[in-house]
């Protein structure tokens, strides 16, 4: 299981400011190791953020998107002390969520 999302939210005038990184090697394929094998591939290929039960922010990436990626967006209709989730799946299957507060600004 990869390390905690490193997640912050905070009002910021009528929007919420959403920043994520996540722990994740984010491997091509195409590397090849010491031994001159490739690496196989494995990577995040979905990230959906929930507020209140409702999708806010939804993304298919691909082997392109850099090790450790982060995110930044903004949405509209959220209120200090209120929850975020996040959760990403990669191409093997693995899955991690994680929840947060929205600060006031």
């Amino acid at each position: 299981m990869a390390d905690p999302m490193r997640i912050r939210a905070a009002v910021a005038g009528d929007k919420v400011e959403v920043r994520v990184l996540m722990s994740h090697e984010m491997e091509t394929g195409q590397r090849k190791d010491a031994k001159g094998e490739l690496v196989p591939a494995h990577f995040i290929q979905t990230v959906n953020v929930t507020h209140n039960g409702k999708t806010v922010m939804s993304a298919e990436w691909g082997p392109a998107v850099a090790k450790n990626p982060f995110l930044h967006f903004r949405f509209k209709g959220g209120k200090a002390g209120e929850k975020l989730a996040i959760t990403w799946v990669d191409n093997k299957g693995d899955k991690r969520t994680d929840e947060t507060t929205i600060s006031g600004g």
